[in-house]
């Protein structure tokens, strides 16, 4: 079964197909490779969890979808590993993104965010994921690891070529790797010589002199994954939140009218239109059934995010966005022991990012065409967001 064309276009529905006639469904990968695709929520919930499911590749079996392919020196990340490297690794790392070293970054988010606000000036218009949902992310996370911002370099143009490459470039994935392993090395050896307060001058300080001594590759795979995904899913998350809510004017309102509800609409809109529309492949270490289906050892399965998102047998009205809904247990950010390690930041950021817009602009609305997603079967995001917008009036 071929889908890589409709779970672009129109994944959802997609899903609901294949959910309705069965749980677990043979198909071709993004390179033209078979695996199984698992679309019901408690399939993908308990398969998120299970050991079985490994995401190193040694497991694979030659011939199946496999996903990025990655050189050691940046491959050598979290969705590669299982315990103990994973647990070993994610350790250095977790304390970072605590719920409360999250808490004290608020206000320099909100700082960030009212300032990329404030360089929309009166224009009237604007690409919303270049101006605001993009460099917002960028710029937190950057921080947090102590890049400079002269040292930042394209990052959204090489997440982009990895994510969802253009069939018309087909060098730009190779290019986009290069670039970033020269920007991850001259970065690592510029914090070696000039180490601050920051996560990044922590890692290798692990890596020189720390009993879990972190290997040059996990040093410089760890630093790669953190930007990566602590960049690529926030922006997604922010504008796939901004596009649902100006696409459902009455729960926009809803929002408006109380924005203390604000915590609880992101998790409703994550699980409507999160960033992701499948988890990271995983590979059976012994042959299994996942709903009733035999999957031998080694093939690739596919754990469909947002279609255990969508399922009604764990959501009532799932294709409804309700921003007061209930939405816990929702896998957006995924779950078990690979769940999403900059969750709290994602959210923290979507709100802060959510909350300003609404509290800055009075009028907010679609300003061209705003239906420009990702040619990606695995991430779900906009390549732009055109809005038009009017400033509320100070008093």
């Amino acid at each position: 079964m071929d889908l890589a064309d409709d779970l672009i276009t129109d994944p959802y529905s997609v899903y609901d197909r294949l959910r309705t006639s069965s749980p677990v469904h043979r198909i071709k990968g993004a390179d033209g490779r078979p695996a199984w695709i698992v679309t019901r929520y408690d399939d993908v919930r308990a398969g998120l969890a299970d050991p079985r499911l490994s995401l190193d590749k040694r497991n694979a079996q030659v011939g199946n979808y496999q996903g990025l392919h990655l050189p050691p020196a940046l491959d050598a990340n979290l969705l590669n590993m299982d315990p103990p490297d994973h647990t070993r690794i994610r350790r250095l790392v977790g304390k970072a993104f605590t719920p409360g070293r999250v808490e004290r970054l608020r206000m320099p988010i909100r700082a960030t965010a009212d300032r990329l606000l404030d360089a929309l000036g009166d224009a009237g218009s604007a690409d919303l994921i270049d101006a605001f949902a993009a460099p917002l992310p960028i710029t937190v996370i950057c921080e947090l690891l102590g890049i400079p911002s002269e040292r930042r370099g394209d990052f959204r143009g090489w997440t982009q070529a990895l994510v969802a490459p253009s069939p018309d470039q087909p060098q730009a994935t190779a290019e986009a790797v290069s670039a970033m392993m020269r920007f991850f090395g001259e970065l690592i050896a510029y914090k070696r010589q000039r180490p601050e307060d920051d996560l990044l001058s922590d890692l290798i300080a692990v890596r020189d002199t720390g009993d879990d001594r972190l290997s040059e590759d996990e040093l410089m795979s760890l630093v790669f994954l953190i930007l990566f995904a602590g960049f690529e899913n926030t922006v997604q998350l922010i504008g796939n939140a901004v596009w649902a809510l100006l696409q459902h004017p009455d729960q926009l309102a809803a929002l408006r009218e109380d924005l203390t509800g604000m915590p609880a609409a992101v998790e409703e809109l994550a699980r409507f239109e999160g960033p992701a529309l499948l988890a990271i492949r995983r590979f059976p270490t012994e042959d299994m059934t996942i709903g009733g289906v035999m999957v031998p050892a080694g093939e690739t399965v596919l754990l469909s995010l947002s279609a255990a998102n969508r399922d009604p047998s764990r959501f009532s009205e799932p294709d409804r966005l309700l921003v007061g809904r209930d939405a816990a247990g929702h896998l957006a950010l995924g779950h078990g022991i690979h769940y999403c390690l900059g969750a709290p930041l994602a959210r923290a950021e979507t709100e802060i990012a959510l909350t300003a817009l609404l509290e800055r602009f009075a009028v907010l609305e679609f300003h061209g065409d705003a239906d420009r997603w990702r040619r990606s079967v695995r991430a779900r995001g906009l390549m732009s967001l055109p809005v038009r917008f009017q400033a509320r009036r100070s008093v």
